[in-house]
This record gives C-alpha cells, sequence and structure tokens, in this order.
C-alpha cells in the first residue's frame, strides 16, 4: 500500500490542473520528494466555504493520516493513511467521510517496496517509484475529516484538524508482482463526480471506485534512500542504472 510519495508541483499549476477557484497562497509547502504519514500535503475539495452555501473548489493543505472526528487522539492518524476501496463505504472510520468529504490527492507518484532475494538468499526490500507514463500529475482518489482537538481553547487556530487518507484498490497487472494493492488514481473524467459532496449515495459513489484502464502507471526500481524519512531530493526518484546498484533489472 502507498506509504510514502512525492508531491513537487507548484500550487499555482495545480490551481489550473484542476480548475481551483479558492487558494490562499499563505497555505504553500515546500516541494517534497519523500512525503510521510502526518507530514502535509496538497488537497482538491469542493466544499462551502464559511457563510456561503455553494460549495467551491479549493486547494488545501491537509495532513496525510485520517483522524475520525470520534477519535479521542490524533495518534491513530499513523495507522489510517489508506482506505480499502471495497470497504470504505462501509468501515466506520471513513463511511461519513467517504459520502461527503472526499478529495484529490495530486502527486508525481508513489513508492513501494518489493520483497526480493538479496545477498545469500536473505529477503530485502527494493523500493519502486510508480508514476505516470506521460509524467502528469497523478490523481489519488482520498478522503478528508475534522477533527476537534478537546485539550485546545475552541478559538485556536489549533482547535481543528483537517485530515485524509489515500483510497486503495488492486494493483494493474503490472504492478501486482511489486505489491497487490496501490491507490486509486482517477481520470479526469470522473473529479467532479467524485468531488462533488451533494452526491452522497453509497450506490452511485461505489461505481466510481475504478481506475482508469491498466497502462497509464510505470515503476522503476530507485535508491533504498527513500526509506529514510531525512533523506528528500529529487535524487530519490531517479530510477537505478540497468542493474541497479544491488542487480535489480528495470521493471
Amino acid at each position: 500500500m502507498c506509504g510514502r510519495f512525492a508531491s513537487t508541483t507548484k500550487p499555482e499549476d495545480l490551481v489550473e490542473i484542476f480548475g481551483v477557484r479558492q487558494w490562499d497562497p499563505a497555505e504553500t509547502i515546500a516541494p517534497s520528494w519523500n512525503v510521510a504519514p502526518t507530514d502535509s500535503a496538497y488537497a482538491v475539495l469542493d466544499r462551502a466555504p464559511k457563510g456561503e452555501r455553494e460549495p467551491v473548489r479549493q486547494l488545501r493543505v491537509l495532513r496525510w493520516g485520517l483522524v475520525p472526528s470520534w477519535s479521542r487522539s490524533a495518534e491513530t492518524a499513523v495507522k489510517m493513511i489508506n482506505a480499502r476501496s471495497d470497504t470504505v463505504h462501509e468501515k466506520p472510520a471513513y463511511r461519513q467521510a467517504f459520502a461527503s468529504r472526499r478529495c484529490l490527492l495530486p502527486v508525481d507518484g508513489y513508492y513501494e517496496w518489493q520483497t526480493i532475494s538479496g545477498e545469500r538468499g536473505r529477503p530485502r526490500k527494493q523500493p519502486f517509484f510508480v508514476s505516470r507514463v506521460d509524467g502528469r500529475v497523478l490523481a489519488l482518489a482520498g478522503l478528508y475529516e475534522f477533527w476537534r482537538d478537546r485539550a485546545v481553547p475552541a478559538d485556536d487556530p489549533a482547535a481543528w484538524l483537517v485530515t485524509c487518507t489515500i483510497v486503495t484498490t488492486d494493483a494493474e497487472p503490472a504492478l501486482a508482482p511489486i505489491h497487490e494493492r496501490m491507490p486509486l488514481f482517477l481520470d479526469p473524467s470522473t473529479f467532479d463526480a467524485w468531488l462533488d459532496p451533494a452526491l452522497d449515495n453509497a450506490e452511485e459513489l461505489r461505481p466510481l471506485l475504478v481506475p482508469p484502464p491498466p497502462g497509464a502507471l510505470r515503476a522503476v526500481p530507485v535508491s533504498s534512500a527513500v526509506g529514510n524519512i531525512r533523506n528528500n531530493g529529487p535524487e530519490l526518484v531517479e530510477p537505478l542504472d540497468e542493474n541497479g546498484n544491488d542487480g535489480t533489472m528495470l521493471f
């Protein structure tokens, strides 16, 4: 499942790509080639601004790792970075967000680890970077939620935490050897329906939980440096040479 991703596209470009109408430049975050659970990330969502009734497409900064509104602690976030597409409509932690708080997480690509045989037959993890073949931004299906920190005064900006999770699905055949699951990415033709908060019927929403046809993604082996969250730079997404540092062939 998706445990790390890269997000380096400028917010001004995301505004144009997704038809965003509301974005606060003060919410700009630095590019990251190694976004980890509980880090901040850009999200596109349709929501009515405070005091208004009509939803507006917004670019927001959310924290990765969903905290249900009823949770006693924000510590659950680390465990809830992914939500399975086959159960997201019925699991208590995701059910309400699936009904009315859906978002898109625009990323350059994501990392996945494949268990392979290393020296002397010992298993080891080889990271791969998965991105679009055409180089376009990958729009991952996500959910977001609001959580009230009761330990903080209501008028404190830190009183509310807005978090998100990535919806996952069965991996397409070419990616299955790396991992059996992959993030659900959406085609632009489904963006409006997915983001529409008025569309709250689970049976009408579930047909949207189908990824585009296989073939849009590619996976290349990359350095194991991505496993350390302190490492963050464009070199993390650079493919290894033909044999890699460890003899791994290009996928």
